[in-house]
C-alpha cells in the first residue's frame, strides 16, 4: 500500500503557526511533481476543501481564498517532501489535513493518512 507520510500536526492557539510535512515515495514523487501535488482538509460535518495545489513542477501554487496570505505550500525535490506552512491560524482552520498527489489537482490518485490541526480561540 502506498503511503504518503505526514507529520507536524498539533494544537495551537489562534494566531499561532504550524508546519506540516509530507514524505512522498520517490517513484510517486518523480511522476506526480510534473502533474499536481498539494493539500486538502476536512473538518467534521463539512465538505472537503482544497487548501493548496502545487503544479507545473512546483512553479505554480494555488490557494483557497480562506488561506491566502496565511498558508504557503512548497516542496523539496531532493527529499521528496511537501510542506504546508500555516501562519496566523484561526479556529476555523481546525481540520484533518491531507497531502495528496494526482494527475489533476483535486482529483487525487494518492492521499496521506492525515494530520490533525486544532486551533483554539
Amino acid at each position: 500500500q502506498v503511503m504518503l507520510v505526514e507529520s507536524g500536526g498539533g494544537s495551537v492557539q489562534a494566531g499561532g503557526s504550524l508546519r506540516l510535512s509530507c514524505v512522498v515515495p520517490g517513484y510517486i514523487y518523480s511522476i506526480y511533481r510534473s502533474y499536481c501535488m498539494g493539500w486538502f482538509r476536512q473538518a467534521p460535518g463539512k465538505e472537503r476543501e482544497g487548501v493548496a495545489a502545487i503544479y507545473n513542477g512546483g512553479g505554480n501554487t494555488d490557494y483557497a481564498d480562506s488561506v491566502k496570505g496565511r498558508f504557503t505550500g512548497s516542496q523539496d525535490n531532493a527529499e521528496n517532501t511537501l510542506f504546508l506552512q500555516m501562519n496566523n491560524l484561526k479556529p476555523e482552520d481546525t481540520a484533518m489535513y491531507y497531502c495528496a498527489a494526482g494527475r489533476r489537482c483535486g482529483s487525487w490518485n494518492f492521499v496521506g493518512q492525515g494530520a490533525q490541526v486544532t486551533v483554539s480561540s
